[in-house]
């Protein structure tokens, strides 16, 4: 199962909304890279048990997104302040060769 940053960002924006548990598995996952079978052992709970933990985990928070939107107002935030921070800082250059 390839790691998806997408869900580690949903995590972080709606990881409040889940469970102790599935927030728990889904961080150790997500953030501490560990594999399902580590997981499985720490938590004491199958292998498949986490795969499908984490596969049902993700679908809530891209639910929750399609519900929601702001990861994806908060992107957009972000790029916008990328960009102004980008113009300010040719503003600056311009200014300071006049």
């Amino acid at each position: 199962m390839a790691k998806d940053l997408r869900i580690g960002a949903l995590l972080d924006v709606y990881g409040a909304f889940l469970s102790d548990k599935q927030r728990a598995i889904a961080e150790h996952y997500y953030f501490e890279d560990l594999s399902l079978s580590e997981i499985a052992e720490n938590e004491n709970i199958s292998r498949q048990a986490v795969r499908d933990l984490i596969r049902r985990t993700g679908e809530t928070l891209e639910k929750y997104e399609d519900k929601c939107g702001y990861y994806k107002k908060f992107s957009s935030l972000k790029q916008l302040a990328s960009q102004s921070d980008a113009d300010f800082k040719k503003i600056k250059e311009i200014i300071e060769t006049l």
